[in-house]
């Protein structure tokens, strides 16, 4: 029951490396998030010469379906841990690149709605774990803290511009490759970030409190008279 002080000093003295860790774990489902369902507005009418509306439309399927699919990784990842459901993810969202982009430039709404529910469920697989695979990473004490760092910093740094680097890609280069190989670039990040992550499905969390515990002082020798010397 005792009141952190100074909470975000606690956190990055105690859990610096899990800060690092929700960071990276962020920036594949950032930004593939950002592309798939933001940039592809600006793909599919300019480069695939699709209708605006025809974008939406496959968006809004595939988000219908992204929302039913969260709860089902959410209950995978409580059986067999939040890492695998996320590298699935992570891994999936990074070979999904190239397809997802041959696909729209066939010009066909099936396969442009194929390509973004295929990468909205790999999506998922990451997004579904995060919020209790971050929580259970940091002592209660400083929970609240270290979850927000590690997810917001990341947030700023990787998902907010996203679509910006992307059009900007698009705009330079003329080719999605270059789009593909930045979503690759930050799935490797996450990969390695989770990678070097502790399972914590079944984590005791009042052992993550002993751990993340300053150590106490050592007791001050006795004189020689009260040792009985």
């Amino acid at each position: 029951g005792a009141t952190e002080k100074m909470p975000l000093v606690a956190v990055l003295r105690h859990h610096w490396r899990d800060v690092l860790i929700a960071m990276g774990a962020r920036m594949a489902e950032n930004i593939s998030y950002y592309v798939i369902t933001a940039f592809i507005l600006v793909y599919a009418t300019t480069a695939a010469d699709l209708g605006k509306q025809t974008a939406l439309n496959a968006v809004l399927i595939a988000s219908a379906i992204h929302f039913a699919v969260i709860p089902a990784w959410g209950a995978l990842s409580d059986r067999i841990g939040r890492k695998p459901v996320y590298l699935v993810g992570a891994i999936g969202v990074g070979l999904w690149m190239f397809p997802f982009f041959a696909l729209i430039d066939t010009r066909s709404f099936g396969s442009l709605l194929l390509a973004v529910t295929v990468g909205l469920i790999f999506h998922g697989a990451m997004y579904a774990p995060q919020a209790a695979f971050f929580s259970e990473m940091f002592a209660t004490r400083m929970r609240y803290s270290g979850a927000s760092i590690g997810a917001q910093f990341s947030s700023v740094a990787a998902g907010a511009p996203a679509p910006l680097i992307a059009t900007a890609l698009l705009a330079d280069f003329d080719s999605s490759t270059p789009i593909s190989l930045y979503v690759i670039a930050a799935a490797l990040i996450t990969v390695l970030a989770v990678g070097c992550a502790k399972e914590t499905r079944n984590r005791d969390l009042t052992d993550i409190e002993g751990a993340a515990a300053p150590e106490p002082d050592a007791p001050a020798a006795l004189p020689a008279d009260a040792r009985g010397v």
